[in-house]
């Protein structure tokens, strides 16, 4: 049966009154651009028109895989019982389909559209990024490989002597968008700096003393981010531990030298497809690490970690970058 609605509502004491009625916010459409040759080539708009020239290559209605990127689901079945038990998940690849309206002036306009979309479309110059802008002027990017939509299609409904549409296929290998904005925080002996309004690090360095602090950190996005730390030495050894538990550090040389040198920058790359562990010379400090080192990820919202170092006959600093990574644009 229909549940019935009442135009009020109760409050304290009994008493009835008219809800709020909320006020919808002015907000422009959304701005859309494709950038090709890892990013580095020329950026041509798929929304609106940047001048009073009308020929333009445009976004249609229908655009698919912009949101929320698939999932793979990692189940046991078990021959006793009915149903599956849920081991994990993990986020595809994004496939994402861009319905695009090229229209020239003339012929040779359209012509040189299409060489100009064709050429930030093709995979083998690098991936292109799609740009989204919001009214609130934050842009969201995604980094695409071209799959496939415009080989073109001459029929009489696709395409014209001055115009053409096609189906533009995209796969985003890395299905979470990013933004422009990269989130640091560095710190130099005990001087800790704020890390999005939170106490990073709160570790007191001493000359050869062993110190102890707990990380609270924020990630803006929603879901895990992958650091990349920057230390300069003397240190004697240090350990991070992430808020899963696991770590990565260098543990103590034998006959108490400093495993990173006054001067020495180490950079420590989390980031899938990086995972690398060298310093400013090009030195691969892996094979240093303590055993099992596990470059730990920052989950979105705010969570602690731990930081442990000795200190060498110096000024040792840590720094922190990470690029936050959303669902959707």
């Amino acid at each position: 049966m229909p549940i019935p609605a009442r135009p009020v509502v109760p409050v304290n004491g009994g008493f009835l009154q008219q809800p709020m009625v909320p006020v919808p916010e002015d907000w422009q459409n959304t701005y859309v651009s494709i950038r090709g040759n890892n990013g580095q080539g020329e950026e041509i708009p798929l929304t609106g028109f940047l001048s009073a020239a009308w020929p333009a290559m445009m976004i249609q209605p229908g655009a698919t895989g912009l949101d929320m990127p698939p999932f793979e689901l990692h189940t046991d079945d078990s021959p006793n019982l009915d149903g599956s038990m849920y081991r994990g998940a993990r986020a595809a690849a994004r496939q994402i389909l861009l319905p695009v309206f090229v229209y020239g002036i003339d012929r040779k306009t359209l012509r040189r559209f299409k060489r100009k979309l064709a050429n930030a479309l093709n995979p083998k110059l690098g991936y292109c990024i799609l740009t989204f802008v919001e009214s609130n002027g934050i842009p969201r990017r995604l980094q695409c490989y071209y799959a496939g939509g415009m080989e073109g299609n001459e029929a009489a409904d696709s395409a014209g002597f001055k115009w053409i549409s096609y189906g533009i296929q995209l796969t985003a290998t890395d299905p979470w968008f990013y933004g422009d904005t990269e989130i640091a925080a560095s710190w130099s002996f005990g001087s800790a700096q704020p890390f999005l309004g939170n106490p990073f690090l709160p570790v007191k360095l001493g000359k050869g003393t062993l110190s102890t602090g707990t990380l609270t950190v924020t990630n803006t996005g929603d879901i895990e981010a992958w650091p990349v730390w920057t230390i300069t030495g003397p240190l004697k050894s240090f350990t991070f531990t992430g808020p899963d538990g696991t770590s990565w550090g260098i543990p103590a040389a034998a006959g108490g030298a400093d495993v990173l040198a006054n001067g020495r920058t180490l950079t420590v790359d989390c980031r899938p497809g990086y995972k690398t562990i060298t310093d400013d010379q090009g030195t691969n400090y892996f094979p240093s690490m303590s055993a099992s080192p596990s470059l730990w990820s920052v989950p979105p919202g705010t969570s602690t970690a731990q930081a442990t170092l000795v200190s060498g006959s110096g000024t040792p600093t840590v720094t922190m970058t990470l690029f936050p990574r959303y669902a959707t644009y």
